[in-house]
């Protein structure tokens, strides 16, 4: 989930910035009135790719800092390209895998190798670092090891256990005011799309298509609503609820993990000859949830406590592919008192390493600049508790994931209303058991897009759904990025495809498949 799996390629500096006027209307930290355009050097491509993304190019674009200074302080944006190889171009494809935090520049190659050929062929599929992200510069960093293990309990049973982990969250915002104090107030997703379109117009490009995940499906819909005559084709894949930007947009994420979680439960209970754990998913939460307790009074290995056990299982909830190990695991530690699982688990699905506390130092400066968040704590007791109340697996592990926005050292910014009648035909995917994303926010974007069809995976619950495998929904992605084509339906959704079979315990030996791959290119970020 927040484990970086993406390679970052080098680059190759730009020396000339970039600018795009915002439209007055648009909630924005820039000035309509003191934004200027200028001109734009084109991207200068150099090869950076690897016998696995032998044809991936890098480069980079300079921007201001600053929108409303167009001269003044300049920062740099990493960016990668798969050119097309087609006779006929249909432009960039820009890429973006969300977060916010998540490092583009490997989704690039990822996309144009899991496209059919025929399709990517027709592409410049272009990857990207947000500003703030990897390969971009400056690369936040507010407070290195905030991750590491082991944190405090994140069920705040105690008045002690809440302030410790108070603390820490105080601690957070506080080392990235003083380390950042010059840069912080420009990282929100407004800056993040202008600089999109200093992208375009650096890849000489009039119109640009775009290709978005997870959070990066908000990031496209802003894109869409400040440069409408700039779209010319837009997918959003597993998609956020842009009306809950960003507090209860979390609060909804926990019941759906915990929805999530209880399925996990139901498959384990299903192989109880294998895991040997029971039949009964009820039984099986409580024989997890002892673990947790457990773990709280002695970590497993010095190294997963009950806030590290979360960390291990919240990724289940991303992505189904992790349920044979996670049961295992849990199976391990139940049954044969085996702690040292735990400890390898955490250390190859949890734990963060540096690009992880980099994508967590941007995913908190963008959420906690680009809305208001409550910042009275009792507020934020009294609703995660309630919360808990119905829905414990993962209700208190992302208030905390959070509670430095409580404390953040920026104003904050309003929320932009991405309804658009002026679009061309979008194409939208959601899963029906999306916990990541849930299904309600793919319902609301379809409404407020007024040009968009809606394609649903009936009953699946992995986040980033196209080029996974299921070949219903990519037949509909396929047809769209070569014609503009969507299915038209009747009601709220314009298309349903079945979802993919869940593992079985012991898969067949097989290669690294796309899925897994785009599993750890989403899991740069929360």
């Amino acid at each position: 989930m927040r484990r970086s799996a993406a390679v970052l390629c080098g680059a190759t500096v730009v020396l000339a910035g970039t600018l795009t006027a915002v439209p007055a209307n648009a909630s924005s930290p820039h000035s309509a009135s003191t934004a200027l355009s200028t001109a734009v050097a084109k991207v200068s491509w150099k090869k950076c790719g690897t016998d696995d993304t032998p044809t991936l190019q890098c480069g980079t674009v300079k921007v201001p800092l600053d929108y409303a200074k167009p001269r003044g302080r300049q920062i740099t944006l990493a960016v990668s390209r798969v050119p097309h190889t087609a006779s006929k171009s249909q432009g960039p494809l820009l890429v973006n895998p969300g977060g916010p935090g998540g490092s583009g520049l490997s989704l690039a190659e990822f996309v144009a190798s899991s496209l059919p050929k025929e399709v990517a062929a027709q592409y410049d599929v272009i990857g990207f670092d947000p500003r703030g992200v990897g390969e971009s510069e400056p690369a936040l960093d507010c407070k290195p090891g905030h991750f590491d293990p082991v944190r405090p309990n994140s069920v705040p049973s105690t008045r002690a256990l809440e302030k410790a982990n108070v603390d820490r969250a105080k601690a957070f915002a506080k080392a990235c005011g003083t380390k950042y104090a010059d840069v912080l107030p420009y990282i929100d997703t407004v800056s993040a799309v202008t600089d999109m379109d200093s992208i375009r117009r650096a890849l000489g490009a009039s119109k640009i298509n775009y290709f978005g995940y997870s959070y990066g499906t908000y990031l496209g819909a802003v894109y869409a609503k400040l440069y409408p005559e700039r779209v010319r084709r837009l997918v959003l894949d597993s998609i956020v609820d842009p009306t809950g930007v960003w507090y209860e947009d979390n609060i909804q994420q926990d019941y759906a993990f915990d929805k999530r979680h209880k399925a996990l439960m139901a498959w384990i209970a299903k192989y109880d000859s294998t895991y040997k754990l029971g039949t009964d998913p009820k039984k099986i939460e409580a024989k997890w949830y002892a673990m947790r307790a457990a773990l709280a009074k002695k970590p497993a290995g010095g190294k997963v406590g009950a806030s590290e056990l979360e960390d291990i299982f919240i990724p289940g909830g991303y992505y189904n592919g992790y349920w044979p190990t996670l049961a295992k695991t849990f199976a391990a530690y139940v049954n044969d008192h085996d702690t040292a699982a735990l400890v390898t688990a955490y250390d190859n699905i949890a734990a963060i390493d540096a690009s992880g506390d980099n994508g967590y130092s941007v995913y908190a400066a963008v959420q906690c600049r680009d809305a208001s968040w409550p910042r009275d704590w009792k507020q934020w007791r009294k609703d995660n508790w309630a919360v808990h109340e119905k829905a414990p697996f993962m209700a208190w592990n992302n208030a905390w994931y959070n509670a430095p926005c409580a404390f953040w050292p920026t104003k904050t910014l309003k929320p932009v209303n991405v309804s658009n009648s002026k679009l061309p035909p979008v194409l939208l995917f959601q899963a029906t058991d999306d916990a990541a994303t849930p299904y309600q926010g793919g319902v609301t974007m379809h409404r407020l897009l007024k040009n968009s069809s809606l394609v649903v995976e009936q009953g699946g619950g992995n986040h980033g759904i196209t080029l996974s495998g299921n070949a219903c929904l990519d037949k509909h992605l396929a047809a769209y990025l070569t014609n503009g084509k969507v299915p038209h339906g009747k009601g709220t959704v314009d298309a349903v495809c079945d979802k993919l079979p869940d593992p079985t315990p012991q898969p067949a030996a097989r290669k690294a498949t796309n899925t897994a791959t785009l599993s750890a290119i989403l899991g740069s970020a929360r």
